[in-house]
């Protein structure tokens, strides 16, 4: 029996005659459990991409960022991330909220290697983890079900030329994420940003900010 194939997997497997090869795929290369190597790999990242559904049962994927070992994996049943500040509307914790059945894809674009995760998640506000991660407002839990590697022919290589400096560190202040400055935000910042866009160079209009945006100042 597949945990990962239905009839729709199977009907196109048939088509193409690839039947035998998924399930051999699958024998041998999915897990139930996040193995040493697994675990090496994913906390060496910093950077993953998150699926949820929404509450109209949409599909969305979203970019998570944050320095190398960000995604703990606390045993081989369980991985951790941080929800850090963001833009306000808590989509994909709110996603998680309303379905617990996520995706994670972690990729090395350097090596090139890629990792998939299936698991079910949940959202934490007094999880005692939050304390290891500055300003981190939320805690998400992930119960393994399936992680596999991916064959990493078709990832293209890509070099790092630096980390985001909105990334929290301990050694500095984070700084002000550069849309809150804009003018038409101003009036809806949450009562810890009051004060700040003054502090970190002023207001400024929607165009000045997709200026910036373009010249890879955001």
């Amino acid at each position: 029996m597949s945990r990962l194939y239905g009839e729709q997997h199977r009907a196109l497997q048939e088509q193409f005659n690839t039947s035998k090869l998924a399930d051999r795929v699958e024998q041998i290369v999915v897990q139930s459990e996040v193995t040493d190597d697994n675990k090496a790999f994913i906390e060496a990242r910093d950077m993953f991409f998150l699926s949820t559904v929404d509450h109209q049962g949409r599909p969305t994927v979203s970019y998570k960022g944050g320095a190398p070992g960000f995604v703990k994996v606390i045993d081989p049943k369980t991985v951790v991330f941080p929800s850090f500040d963001g833009n306000g509307m808590f989509f994909s914790m709110g996603n998680i909220a309303g379905n617990a059945q996520i995706g994670m894809l972690f990729i090395d674009f350097e090596t090139p290697l890629r990792l998939r995760l299936q698991g079910v998640a949940s959202v934490h506000t007094d999880d005692p983890l939050l304390a290891e991660y500055k300003e981190a407002d939320l805690i998400v839990r992930v119960t393994v079900s399936d992680v596999w590697p991916n064959c990493p022919r078709y990832v293209h290589r890509y070099t790092k030329v630096a980390p985001s400096r909105y990334v929290p560190k301990d050694a500095c202040e984070t700084p002000l994420a550069g849309w809150k400055r804009i003018d038409l935000m101003q009036d809806v910042l949450p009562p810890k940003d009051h004060g700040r866009p003054e502090q970190s160079g002023g207001v400024i209009t929607m165009g000045e900010w997709f200026e910036k945006i373009k010249l890879g100042e955001g």
